[in-house]
């Protein structure tokens, strides 16, 4: 599948999300939403980046965006990995791989000699009209929290 380049307009779409939500893209229209794609809940890579948003959680509120986490963990596993850790934001389920498709972050991995299929650690940043703003893809945790700053502090109106 194509992915979505900067400059375009992001498809809808819905899914579950902890906390009970429905979510659905367009309800957020008006708002910036920062999407972050990880492979797996309670996993060190993806628990530290979970906590690079948290920590950093009161910059984003303060413009105005909204944080989404999205892997293909149950929503039972998000709402235990979110509790644990504290998270202020939402975790989206994409068990059937629908978001990550759109997105087009399930990429060939290969761990111990193995390949498989698995989603790159890759964030999306969408402006308040839907429009992508930034992405960032083949994410590098230790760096990436300062980079996504860097762009919502000197980029984004």
């Amino acid at each position: 599948m194509s992915q979505i380049d900067v400059g375009q307009k992001v498809p809808d779409f819905s899914a579950k999300a902890t906390s009970d939500i429905d979510f659905t893209l367009s309800h957020y229209q008006g708002s910036p939403i920062l999407l972050y794609f990880y492979p797996r809940d309670n996993t060190p890579g993806c628990t530290q980046e979970g906590k690079d948003f948290r920590d950093n959680y009161a910059v984003f509120k303060e413009k105005g965006i909204q944080i989404f986490g999205i892997s293909r963990d149950s929503i039972k596993v998000h709402e235990n990995f979110k509790a644990k850790h504290e998270f202020p934001f939402e975790l989206i389920s994409d068990k059937e791989e629908t978001i990550c498709s759109l997105f087009d972050v399930i990429k060939e991995k290969k761990l111990y000699g193995k390949v498989h299929m698995g989603i790159e650690r890759s964030t999306f940043l969408i402006d308040s009209n839907g429009i992508l703003h930034s992405q960032w893809r083949k994410v590098r945790v230790k760096e990436h929290i300062a980079q996504v700053l860097d762009a919502i502090e000197n980029n984004l109106d």
